[in-house]
């Protein structure tokens, strides 16, 4: 494996995603260009701005949905390494029952440790985009993603949706991917509901449920599209202590796009902010500094609730 150390290093220690010169666009028409961020471990990292200013389409190329037209993202080699922190099952996401492990090939067992002990010693960075399809594929296996509308199986249970990448991805046991379902279900609240189906439980609990699934392999990045959209304020608020107790709790990194200021101004430490006329970012930083610190007209709109909305932007927008 070919490690890159993103060209301009200037970034902290504690960055596990590096994004360098990112451009975007769909059918040759730019959405934002010449994008330059990092995300920390442990932020809860907002990209915020207004419609259609590229938001989905930023995280898409985080994920690995969509192909920048030019630049790359990086991301730390310990934040999918193998041999993570144990997980609230008491388990690394990698480690086996006696019998599982067993079943694996000597030399898959040897090239785990050998590849735990390279990722654990060194603390450079794995480019995204110009890596072979496998180590694309090692670098998902660490993601957990929230879709915007939840993606859940109407015709499967709570426990079977949050079980489905375990029962595709793994060789764990019938009985305990059931149990490490079972934990996650918990964790966010619904012990209990596990043989529920999405139908028969509120919107709120549905993205309980979408987040109990994005988590059921461990993964110390989490991406959340408008995960608030369509809750009422009290669920939403719900959520937003949801994912502050994950952070605290478990050390998991999120990046989250929403345009909710309550969660904005509740949960994030870090943000970019994303301007559709200028196609690049305009800001960056703690919110609730930028409310008080920064001047451009669109990010004092935005952040304001449109109280301090320039003539221009009002004109544009009616």
């Amino acid at each position: 494996m070919t490690l890159a150390r993103p060209l301009s290093g200037k970034y902290s220690s504690d960055a596990v995603i590096v994004v360098e010169n990112l451009s975007m666009s769909y059918d040759g028409c730019i959405i934002q260009e010449q994008l330059n961020f990092t995300v920390n471990h442990n932020d809860i990292f907002i990209i915020m701005g207004n419609s259609g200013s590229g938001k989905s389409t930023l995280l898409r190329a985080m994920t690995g949905l969509k192909q920048p037209d030019q630049g790359d993202i990086f991301y730390a080699c310990n934040s999918y390494r193998s041999g993570s922190k144990p997980s609230a099952s008491g388990d690394s996401q990698y480690s086996y029952s006696d019998s599982e492990q067993k079943s694996r090939a000597p030399e898959a067992s040897s090239r785990h440790t050998d590849e735990k002990d390279k990722y654990e010693s060194h603390s450079d960075y794995q480019s995204y985009w110009q890596s072979p399809n496998a180590i694309k594929h090692k670098i998902m296996q660490q993601f957990g993603v929230m879709f915007q509308n939840g993606a859940l199986f109407s015709s499967m249970t709570l426990l079977e949706n949050v079980s489905l990448r375990l029962s595709e991805t793994t060789k764990y046991s019938a009985m305990r991917i059931r149990k490490i379902a079972s934990l996650k279900l918990a964790l966010v609240g619904l012990k209990g509901f596990e043989y529920y189906y999405p139908a028969q439980i509120s919107g709120g609990m549905q993205k309980r449920v979408s987040i109990a699934r994005a988590m059921v392999m461990d993964p110390p990045i989490l991406f959340f599209d408008e995960p608030s959209a369509g809750l009422d304020p009290v669920s939403s608020r719900l959520l937003d202590d949801l994912l502050l107790e994950l952070r605290d709790s478990m050390g998991i990194t999120m990046i989250i796009v929403t345009h909710e200021l309550d969660s904005i101004f509740s949960i994030a430490n870090n943000s970019i902010f994303l301007d559709h006329e200028q196609q690049t970012i305009i800001a960056s930083g703690d919110p609730h500094s930028l409310l008080q610190e920064n001047t451009h007209p669109h990010v004092q709109a935005f952040l304001s609730r449109g109280k301090e909305l320039p003539g221009d932007f009002l004109q544009m927008k009616n």
